[in-house]
């Protein structure tokens, strides 16, 4: 056997692997999204009794690591008697909610401050031009703030997915086998850990490779898409 024939018998185990792993991040991407905006709205609120709460989260979350929301989800409220006689223990007991919970929080919190950076990044005076045109809340939003926002947003948010891919592997402590937790199952049957995380770091380099080129290409077609708009 060559040095090499572990590195290729990983891969048709690691590649079944990509759909949970793509899967894990989106879903806690797309669910991080729905959260940050609720966030954002509180944190840019004129009262104090959301904007703290708001604040408060994004500053715990941001202020630990992944790998320790994820324990404490999964091991930490195990232990409480109220999570384990109610309906939610169901979730709670699955290693996969509690994982794409953890990511979505931990996604959640940061997303909200790339959103929130990206409203505040629109000019003052795009604004009150739209406050002379007489816009209403919803038409500033839609036509003004958001498409400006956006093309500020895409590029941190783009490396916000991309992180939360490499994110996932997290999961894998929770025996969850996605791409890391099955390198990790293969490298303790081969004895070849090396070859195997070698074939497992080259499937995340394509994954976020493929990510960021789309994300560019994305960039590209929203600012022509507004100097065309401008232009006319």
């Amino acid at each position: 056997m060559s040095w090499w024939d572990p590195f290729i018998e990983a891969f048709p185990s690691l590649i079944k692997a990509v759909p949970l792993t793509v899967m894990l991040a989106v879903t806690a991407v797309t669910i991080g999204i729905v959260i940050a905006v609720f966030i954002t709205l509180a944190r840019m609120s004129g009262s104090a009794f959301l904007r703290w709460p708001a604040y408060t989260y994004v500053y715990v979350i941001r202020g630990t690591p992944l790998f320790l929301q994820l324990f404490f989800i999964y091991y930490g409220l195990a232990q409480l008697d109220i999570i384990r006689h109610s309906m939610l223990w169901p979730l709670f007991r699955d290693e996969y909610w509690c994982a794409l919970l953890a990511l979505s929080l931990n996604t959640s919190a940061y997303g909200s401050e790339i959103i929130r950076g990206g409203i505040q990044g629109v000019a003052k005076g795009q604004i009150e031009a739209a406050l002379a045109f007489a816009l209403s809340p919803v038409q500033r939003f839609t036509r003004i703030i958001f498409p400006q926002a956006l093309r500020q947003m895409l590029p941190a948010y783009g490396n916000e997915v991309v992180l939360m891919i490499k994110a996932t592997s997290i999961a894998s402590t929770v025996t969850i086998m996605e791409v890391t937790g099955t390198a990790r199952a293969i490298a303790s049957e081969t004895y070849a850990p090396v070859q195997v995380f070698i074939a497992a770091g080259l499937i995340y380099l394509a994954l976020t490779g493929s990510l960021t080129y789309g994300v560019h290409c994305l960039e590209k077609a929203l600012h022509k898409r507004g100097g065309l708009a401008v232009a006319r």
